[in-house]
Parts: C-alpha cells; structure tokens; sequence
C-alpha cells in the first residue's frame, strides 16, 4: 500500500501544459514573439557567475526600482516566481477552511486549480454574451464566506476587458472584507484609455491587489519573476507564505535590466498590438466571431468545435491553445507565423461548412518546415 495522497486532489485537473514540436508555429502560450534584448541577456549571464550565491530573499533592489517607477512605496510591492505563484501565496495568505474564491469562467485556470490545493472552496461565474466578466453576476455570487475575488483585466483567454465605471462601482459595493485581486499580466498590450490602472485603485483602497509579470511584455516568460502591488498588511502576508529565495539572481537581474529599455518595450508591444488588430480584422473578414482583444492573443468561440480546430491547425504546423466546449486562444506571433494561423483558420472551417481537407498548403515562417 502506497503513501496516503488526499482524495480531493483528484478532482483538480492537471495544468494543460502548451505543446511543442519541430519547427511548429507555437501560437499556443501567451509568450512574447522576440527574445530578451541582448542587455537583459548580458545581465542574466553576469548574475550566473554568482548562482552559488543565494538571491535577496524580498528581491530588495527589484523593489526599489519598481517603487520608483511606479510612484508606490517601497512596503506596497511584493516580488514572485511570476505572476501566478503570487494568485497562489494570495489565496494562501487570505483563506483558510471554509472560505471561498470568487472567478469568472473562463478566465485563468490557474485560479480555482489554486483554490482547490489549497482546500478552498470555488465560485465560477459565467463570462457574459460578450466573453467580459459578468460583474453584476460576480456580486450576487458572494457569499460569507467569500476572501478573494479575482478579476483578470484584460481576461485570459478571451481578451477581454472591464472599464472604469464597471470597476469602480463593482468594488463600491464589495465587502470591504473581500481582497480583489485585479490580474493585470497583459496591461502592458492595452490600447482603451478606459481600462482602468490598478495600481492607482489599489493606492485608494485596503482591499485590492494588482499583479503584473515580465513574462508577456518583457518577454521573460522562461525566466519566471513577476509582482504584486497591495497594500503593506498583504504584501507581509505574502512573504509569510512564499517559498524561501523562489525568485532567482538570474530573474532579478533580468528584471532590473529589462526595466531600463522602457522604449524598446513600448516599440515591441506596439508591434504585437499592431499584428493583434491584423489578425482580428482578418479572422472577422474569414466569419469568425472574434470579440475585440486587448491582450496578446485573440480568443475564436468556436464551441464544441474547439479540438477539432486546434488540430486541424496542428496538423499543418500551426499550434493553438484549445479550451474543449469552449473556444481557442491564439497568441499574436510574428507576422509571418500570424499569417500561417490565418491560412490555417480560413481553412480550418469555411464558411460553406464543408469539413477542412485533409491536406493544405500552409505557409510557415522562414527557417521553418
């Protein structure tokens, strides 16, 4: 007889960890098309010469920095292993037996799976007929027993955003009680000057916290650091939870690095938003009904027909994010690799209905077979 697992972990299931393959045209995790600057990349190396050095436990220097570029005191920031290790250390340091968290589905599957290792309960909201959290739904489904509530803005997957005046009455009428955590990985690709910043609604108020992630913009997905921004009882309560020195030298000296080429992340964000909007026009041309993205991926609700596409689009050397039931997720790649997606999806399901071929001549990016 084997060691004792508890039972309840059986019913979360396993992340769905991006495929690759060969010379594949990999649209299907929400990474930057670009590598690191060659600066950023010079300072991970120089940062590998000490790694028998543990690193700053709080990411001290990081912290610094990003307090003064963001106008936030230094006790309000709080460094993780990306992003998502901190939605994690939050609903570990704001729940215990018998409380709840709060999400619209679907949005990040990261939030119940979390909830549920940590023997939480979950509340899962329905997004509304528009694929944007439904926050009016989101409020009559808070119990007693709810902690946190997190709302991702703009959404993953379907890139999809709450504005101002939603926001800012959704948390008016919140419980004080209740920590709103506002996802914001994808802030940097916004456009509409009515998405709300989150920073400067966590600065007026106890209970919001905001996580950002050099992962998508910075293009340092690989290398796994990312913050939160919350007042400083959360941000203690963070540390509290967090593993032991997580963030590495070699993220933190990528992230001080990548914090002193703001120009080049802007051009590059520019571009993707750019190729975003390309590929929006064109997929609405094909018959596809995309709603409008301001993230850096598209979501196609294509329903029950989500597996099917995906690799239909697979077997013609384009990968995609499949959600069964629900939809794909496509990321916005280079413009070539987006216009391999595009040949693919214009094939995938024509507007005749007719069944895709089984062979297609689908153009790659060069170097690619």
């Amino acid at each position: 007889m084997g060691v004792p697992i508890r039972a309840d972990l059986a019913a979360i299931p396993d992340y769905n960890i991006p495929a690759t393959a060969p010379d594949a045209v990999l649209l299907n995790s929400n990474e930057g098309p670009l590598p690191p600057p060659p600066s950023v990349v010079a300072a991970i190396a120089r940062a590998a010469v000490e790694g028998h050095r543990y690193p700053q436990w709080f990411s001290d220097t990081l912290v610094s920095r990003l307090a003064a570029d963001l106008a936030v005191p230094e006790p309000w920031i709080g460094v993780g292993c990306g992003s998502v290790s901190l939605c994690r250390d939050l609903i570990q340091a704001a729940c215990g037996p018998g409380d709840e968290v709060l999400c619209a589905w679907r949005s990040f599957d990261a939030y119940p799976a979390f909830a549920r290792a940590a023997g939480v309960r979950v509340r899962t909201v329905p997004l509304d007929a528009e694929h944007r959290h439904d926050l009016e739904a989101m409020l009559d489904a808070v119990t007693p027993a709810t902690r946190v509530v997190f709302v991702c803005n703009p959404n993953n997957p379907t890139g999809t955003v709450v504005r101002s005046r939603e926001l800012h009455d959704f948390l008016e009428r919140l419980p004080d009680r209740v920590l709103v955590v506002l996802d914001e990985a994808y802030r940097e690709f916004v456009t509409d000057p009515d998405v709300p910043d989150g920073i400067a609604l966590s600065r007026a108020r106890r209970n919001v916290a905001v996580l950002r992630t050099f992962s998508k913009a910075y293009g340092l997905a690989g290398v796994r650091i990312g913050y939160c921004v919350a007042p400083p009882a959360v941000v203690s309560a963070l540390h509290k939870v967090a593993v032991p020195f997580a963030v590495s030298r070699l993220a933190q000296a990528a992230a001080l690095a990548a914090l002193d080429h703001p120009a080049e992340v802007r051009a590059r964000c520019a571009a993707v938003v750019r190729e975003r909007d390309r590929l929006h026009t064109r997929l609405l041309e094909a018959g596809y009904p995309v709603p409008p993205s301001q993230a850096n991926f598209l979501w196609l609700p294509v329903g029950e027909r989500a597996t099917e596409f995906a690799d239909f689009c697979a077997r013609h050397g384009v990968l995609v994010r499949a959600f069964p039931g629900d939809g794909i997720r496509v990321t916005v790649g280079l413009p070539e690799e987006n216009d391999a997606f595009l040949c693919a999806a214009a094939q995938a399901f024509p507007p005749n209905g007719r069944r895709p071929a089984a062979s297609v001549d689908i153009m790659v990016a060069p170097g690619r077979s």
